[in-house]
């Protein structure tokens, strides 16, 4: 096999086919930390749930918008590698977290609109 050919050895650590960097860990480390914040809430919060689990979905929705706008990014360099298959996986996770994030974000803002009111 030429050397041009040789595939380089990836730097960094990686988890699979991720590569772990200081973003991911705190994207993962906030989704799982609001994600037990509303089970936590939903469960054994009895008085002010409302405006509590309005700040957990906040955060669940930030870190969904994220990694709708992380796949966006990585779909675009896939598609411009010519790695079609990456980039068509690539615009559904980025497509369901968007959706995501409007949800955890609207409800938010109707969490609220109704404890103000």
């Amino acid at each position: 096999m030429p050397a041009t050919l040789a595939a380089t050895p990836r730097r960094g650590l990686y988890l699979g086919p991720l590569k772990v960097t200081p973003a991911v860990v705190l994207v993962a480390i906030a989704l799982l930390g609001s994600a037990a914040f509303v089970l936590f809430v939903t469960f054994k919060v009895e008085d002010e749930q409302i405006p509590l689990l309005g700040a957990g979905f906040g955060v669940m929705g930030a870190c969904f918008a994220v990694i709708a706008i992380g796949s966006l990014v990585e779909m675009w360099r896939a598609a411009s590698r010519a790695r079609a298959g990456r980039a068509l996986g690539l615009a559904i996770v980025g497509g369901v977290a968007g959706l995501l994030a409007i949800g955890c974000l609207t409800f938010t803002a109707l969490a609220t609109m109704v404890w103000k009111s």
